[in-house]
């Protein structure tokens, strides 16, 4: 594979941290019999203790990391999140939000701080976050932005024990969960995995096949040579989410396609992705534990999870819909603002709506359960562009 150009040379430093991972995972598949599942590669590649990508202390996000997400762009975005979760907490005094992976803590911030000039607070934001770095990193942001509600944050884990109710929400989670990847050469299914050749990570093929992906291939028809992926912790995270709601919603915003676009016959390499100071790339194996690493979200796929788990389908949009729907213009005129701070903001608002930037790549579905009202994010539910 050719080495990307990158812009920056990681430093010295960040080099004797990747080669310590790299020895981990060369380690991890002479365990496994000389080959670990492209999952497993992922799974250490982006979370092993104190090595993978989001475990490590270095930045990640914003200008000085490796990318941008919405709620660093601009609060606008987590406003109008704000709104939509007001539509919920409404009806439930003792409500309760719950963020996975939430970065910086931006969003949160700025989801609290909507909701408390609003007056309708959650009893608790819960934050699911496995790596301390980011964890302390959210805490300052929190602490710095609303210093009063820091005391309604509780970090966890794992999912509550209890029955929640009221939103769920997960903002560019999806794309980081590890995934499968296939190949079909002369009409068989091949699974890709990575193996170790001259001490380096290198993909093989296995005739193993998993039954789900044998299963997935006889429901699809892939043109020869054809390379994709498929996330098999998808259905039973959302069966996890559903065992826990009681009354609300959950809410998934990230970018992919519905399934008919995911496996289209023209995206035959799939897509997964790669992530190094703002240079994308198709390398999973260069600079493990400095790079991101992710594939999009095939949205069908949690359709079919949502209606096997008997939650239902609230609504499917892509982002720029959701945004309008829940008021991002009214955000903006109402904000007492310099002519810097809205010239700032158009050119916010072009990034999160335009088509050409996140506006249609990124969708947003909602699932939930015993919610009679229409979400404000979305004025006109049709589930034919996501079954």
């Amino acid at each position: 594979m050719i080495k990307p150009d990158f812009p920056t040379t990681p430093t010295p430093e960040a080099l004797v941290h990747s080669k310590k991972l790299l020895n981990h995972i060369l380690s991890q598949i002479k365990t496994y019999h000389g080959e670990i599942s492209f999952a497993q590669y992922m799974e250490l590649a982006l979370y092993a203790p104190q090595l993978g990508y989001y475990s490590a202390s270095h930045q990640k996000f914003g200008k000085e990391g490796d990318f941008i997400t919405a709620p660093e762009i601009s609060p606008l975005f987590s406003q109008c999140l704000a709104r939509q979760c007001q539509q919920i907490l409404k009806n439930f005094p003792e409500g309760n939000i719950l963020e996975f992976g939430a970065g910086t803590g931006t969003m949160a911030a700025h989801i609290l701080i909507e909701l408390s000039k609003i007056c309708i607070l959650p009893k608790n934001y819960f934050i699911i976050e496995l790596s301390a770095y980011l964890k302390k990193q959210q805490y300052e942001t929190i602490a710095a932005l609303c210093p009063e509600l820091l005391s309604r944050v509780v970090w966890l884990s794992t999912l509550p024990k209890f029955k929640f109710n009221g939103i769920i929400l997960a903002n560019e989670v999806l794309d980081a969960m590890p995934i499968c990847r296939f190949q079909i050469i002369e009409g068989n299914i091949y699974e890709i995995k990575v193996c170790e050749k001259d001490n380096k990570l290198s993909y093989c093929l296995s005739n193993n096949i998993l039954p789900e992906l044998l299963e997935f291939y006889h429901a699809h028809h892939w043109p020869l040579d054809y390379i994709s992926e498929i996330n098999l912790n998808l259905t039973p995270w959302i069966l996890s989410l559903s065992d826990i709601l009681d009354t609300g919603i959950i809410l998934l915003i990230d970018y992919g396609f519905p399934e008919k676009e995911y496996y289209h016959p023209q995206r035959n390499m799939g897509t997964l992705m790669c992530h190094y100071r703002h240079y994308a790339h198709t390398d999973p194996f260069l600079y493990p534990g400095l790079q991101d690493i992710t594939a999009h979200v095939n949205f069908t796929h949690i359709a079919i999870a949502a209606m096997q788990s008997n939650l239902d389908i609230l609504g499917y949009t892509h982002q720029a819909a959701f945004l309008l729907g829940c008021g991002l213009m009214e955000c903006l005129t109402t904000a007492k603002n310099t002519e810097k701070e809205k010239i700032l903001n158009n050119s916010a608002i072009h990034k999160l709506t335009s088509p050409a930037e996140m506006g249609e790549l990124f969708k947003v579905i909602a699932l939930g359960r015993h919610i009679e009202e229409p979400l404000l994010g979305f004025n006109l539910i049709d589930r034919r562009h996501i079954l």
